[in-house]
């Protein structure tokens, strides 16, 4: 069975979502779809069943004032007046089996003597290691902020492009400057989800994509096919390049290159009671199995305490998963209260991702298909909405 649609987009993360708002912001109808059965990628405010609908972030923790994409879409939806600040709670280093403050890593003289670098060192095309370890110092880098970076991307940093780490955006004046929401971040693509003009269905995979006469025919998992003007692929690299269809062979090659890192997260809640820890922002693993534990302490609940811890792929079966984290948290794990597995999945930037993203942009230039995702210019969500919203006006005009 065939239908039609003006614009389709498959994969409904932020990416995909942004680009069904910018559409419906100008009265074009788009079908999103999604193979998993929930929408929002990386962004996933997991609820725990029967702790009075209690969450912690599984993916994505934290919306800045400088994600300006992301502001214009809250502002349509009316979302922006909902944001909730916030609380200002510190992350401490998991170290040796113990927690400890992040400034017990750090050499202040050495950093002292290499922070005049900062304003003239150059980031194009140099890693991270490369660039950090010039302007803070080496042992600054080593012994502090390899693991800091690698909690943020949740994977080895040495190697990752230094300029789409952290990219310099500008804040928006009276805005909450970090923010989340009562329900958490998932309340976004939620809003996004439920306007006119977009429809999303869930647990639909594409299997592969054929040039047509007016655009392109795209083949269902459950044997159906639709056929659509323009195409959005907001997909992970690895699932653009098998739906890449003949033509695009120069992007194809060029997506292809670009690597997925697993992660392996753990979600848990605690009785607040049952937990001796006092409030903080998180922990940060340093050469440990776990990248980072993100706490909800940012917005206190009276009853549960929650926290994702995000390993490394294959360091820990789940139940040492679980006997880690409660160590980290000096609890015992009769207290979890409940707990969750979560698959995560991340681009694996590395130097030269830019030649990559030319290579790629060169070859669909001209063409009704956009690539959108977090894996062009850095990994966060205005990153993404960067991305979406310069695909968008490329297919449809500014």
């Amino acid at each position: 069975m065939q239908s039609d649609t003006e614009h389709l987009i498959i994969g409904a993360g932020i990416s995909g979502l942004g680009a069904a708002h910018l559409c419906a912001q100008r009265g074009i109808e788009t079908l999103v779809l999604e193979s998993a059965g929930r929408i929002g990628g990386a962004i996933y405010s997991h609820h725990f069943q029967g702790l009075d609908g209690f969450w912690t972030e599984g993916g994505s923790h934290t919306c800045f004032n400088s994600y300006g994409n992301l502001l214009g879409i809250m502002d349509d939806l009316g979302l922006t007046p909902r944001a909730r600040a916030k609380q200002k709670v510190s992350y401490r280093l998991w170290r040796d089996g113990e927690r400890r403050s992040v400034f017990s890593a750090l050499h202040p003289l050495e950093a002292a003597i290499s922070l005049p670098r900062l304003l003239t060192a150059p980031k194009a095309g140099r890693s991270v290691a490369d660039y950090y370890a010039g302007v803070l110092g080496r042992r600054n880098y080593h012994d502090l902020l390899r693991h800091a970076f690698q909690a943020v991307i949740c994977q080895p940093a040495d190697d990752y492009p230094a300029e789409a780490l952290f990219r310099r955006k500008r804040r928006r004046k009276g805005m909450i400057r970090a923010f989340t929401f009562a329900d958490g971040l998932s309340a976004i693509p939620a809003a996004i989800a439920g306007q006119p003009r977009v429809e999303v269905r869930t647990g639909i995979a594409a299997v592969c994509v054929e040039p047509a006469d007016r655009g392109f025919l795209v083949q269902l998992g459950d044997g159906g096919a639709i056929a659509c003007e323009h195409l959005t692929l907001a997909v992970p690299p690895d699932q653009a390049a098998r739906l890449l269809p003949a033509g695009l062979e120069e992007a194809r090659q060029a997506v292809s290159r670009i690597g997925m890192a697993e992660i392996e997260s753990l979600a848990l809640a605690f009785r607040t009671a049952d937990l001796d820890l006092p409030p903080l922002a998180g922990l940060i693993g340093v050469d440990d199995a776990f990248y980072s534990a993100v706490s909800r302490d940012f917005i206190p609940d009276p009853g549960y305490r929650g926290f994702a811890f995000h390993f490394r792929p294959g360091a820990l079966a789940p139940h040492a998963r679980l006997a880690r984290a409660c160590t980290a948290l000096g609890v015992d794990a009769q207290q979890i209260a409940a707990h969750a597995f979560i698959a995560n999945r991340l681009p694996a930037l590395r130097t030269g991702h830019g030649a990559l993203v030319e290579r790629i942009d060169r070859a669909i230039t001209g063409s009704r298909l956009a690539i959108t995702g977090n894996w062009f210019i850095g990994v966060s969500i205005e990153d993404a909405l960067t991305r979406t919203r310069s695909e968008h006006q490329r297919l449809f005009g500014s």
